[in-house]
């Protein structure tokens, strides 16, 4: 699912594309602003693989080159995105640090997380990498050090615990966008009832007595297989392991 869309290979030019205003209209009257939110509802209805400068354009009523004018290429289309969609995380105000417990913190972040990227799926498409922070990425940030400060944990600490909670969240709801887009070309198909014969046959002879106890109370199990409650249930002893080792 994560898309072959390199990262931009000019950080410094970046920044200032993240960071300088983004409604000043150019010679063609579109502005960085309309760009980016185009190409937003683009990648939120087909996917990020569907997105090209061209096609961007065209939906825009413009040509490729007067695109070129405010954006360098699709790498930093995305970057743009990126930052562009993360302030709607926390829009309606409520931030991570206004509770009162950290572990409620914690938990709201994971929750608006898991939101934002199903909200918009193509945000699990983009390679990891190291990407230069603009302004709405930087707010989150901010936002979401909030719980974990003055709790006991070092600088460093505190972000090493946030990028894992933040990358169990992705990686879960990359799991169930990937359901969700299996399903809708497929509808409501029973998986196992369909693969176990044949899987059945492929397994004779081979012994996993571990896999099979656990495969099997997981397909009797409410909810197994199910990514939001896989999500929260490591949230939870993330939570837990953290309480044990600030006491």
């Amino acid at each position: 699912m994560p898309s072959n869309t390199p990262r931009p290979t000019d950080p410094t030019r970046l920044v200032r594309l993240l960071w300088e205003p983004s409604d000043r209209p150019g010679r063609s009257g579109l502005t960085k602003r309309s760009i980016v939110e185009n190409a937003i509802a683009i990648a939120d209805a087909e996917g990020l693989g569907a997105l090209t400068m061209r096609r961007a354009a065209e939906r825009l009523g413009a040509g490729a080159m007067s695109l070129y004018t405010h954006v360098p290429g699709k790498p930093e289309l995305v970057e743009l995105m990126l930052d562009t969609v993360v302030t709607e995380v926390y829009a309606d105000g409520r931030l991570p640090g206004d509770h009162d417990d950290w572990r409620a913190g914690l938990r709201h972040i994971a929750e608006r997380n898991w939101q934002h990227h199903l909200r918009h799926p193509w945000t699990v498409e983009v390679l990891p990498g190291r990407p230069v922070v603009g302004p709405g990425v930087t707010a989150k940030y901010e936002h979401e050090l909030a719980p974990l400060d003055g709790i006991g944990l070092s600088d460093v600490e505190m972000d090493q615990l946030l990028c894992g909670l933040l990358a169990l969240v992705e990686a879960t709801a990359r799991q169930q966008v990937g359901l969700d887009r299996v399903r809708a070309g497929t509808g409501d198909l029973d998986w196992w009832s369909a693969v176990g014969p044949a899987l059945g046959q492929a397994m004779h002879g081979h012994s996993f007595p571990l896999a099979d106890r656990v495969g099997t109370a997981t397909g009797e199990a409410t909810g197994a297989g199910d990514p939001l409650a896989s999500m929260r249930l490591t949230v939870d002893h993330l939570i837990s392991g953290l309480e044990r080792r600030l006491s």
